[in-house]
């Protein structure tokens, strides 16, 4: 089963629309793009379907549920792209991690870029909200943008994200009550002009939270 297949069933909603800017929730398991699988849902097929012409911005692994910036206006995809280029929009993720980690810290490892042929700046800063049992909250914070940035620098720091079965633990480790998914939740979103939209933890990461807090209760 494909680490995303638990949560396929669930469905996109839109979450705010204000300034030519719609903030869509994609849930796990859904692509931005058509990915050539009829068994893949999309954000762009369903965008259409709801009949506002709007399009994605930017993307999120298909492992990962959170907020999507749309526009129906090329103008303003055009203003969002450059900000998101310029660093200029603060990105919020959740993410439960293995291993207990300190307060907080910056990760400026640079990642190798396929495309580029080359390793390039990345920078992710994170924070411990909560220590739970050998597993870790985390709220992290990307400045760079890099393809599956958060999830390599996790690994690479040794602590990688609950449910990522790429970049994922060495040797089996198991976890109460295991959501089925990848860990990983784009919360937040902030732009410059300081209108910002958010997404709820989905209920399946809720529920194994709250498990995780009490881990009698998750055995």
């Amino acid at each position: 089963m494909h680490e995303a297949a638990s949560a396929v069933k669930e469905s996109p909603c839109i979450l705010g629309q204000e300034q030519g800017v719609f903030a869509v929730y994609k849930p796990s398991g859904w692509v931005v793009h058509p990915a050539g699988e009829d068994d893949v849902p999309d954000l762009i097929s369903w965008l259409t379907d709801q009949g506002e012409g709007a399009l994605p911005v930017h993307r999120l692994d298909r492992s990962t549920s959170g907020v999507v910036l749309c526009s129906p206006d090329a103008a303003v995809r055009a203003r969002l792209g450059q900000w998101f280029a310029e660093r200029l929009i603060e990105k919020r993720y959740l993410a439960l991690v293995h291993g207990e980690l300190n307060r907080k810290g910056v990760i400026r490892d640079p990642l190798r870029d396929t495309r580029r042929g080359r390793k390039v700046e990345a920078v992710t800063r994170y924070q411990c909200l909560e220590q739970l049992e050998g597993f870790s909250l985390l709220e992290l914070h990307p400045e760079t943008g890099r393809k599956h940035q958060i999830r390599r620098h996790l690994q690479g720091l040794g602590h990688p994200i609950v449910g990522d079965r790429r970049y994922g633990p060495s040797d089996f480790q198991r976890i109460p009550g295991s959501p089925e998914r990848l860990w990983l939740h784009a919360q937040a979103v902030r732009l410059p002009t300081g209108l910002s939209f958010e997404a709820p933890l989905p209920d399946v990461l809720e529920r194994h939270r709250d498990l995780m807090r009490n881990p009698i209760s998750a055995d």
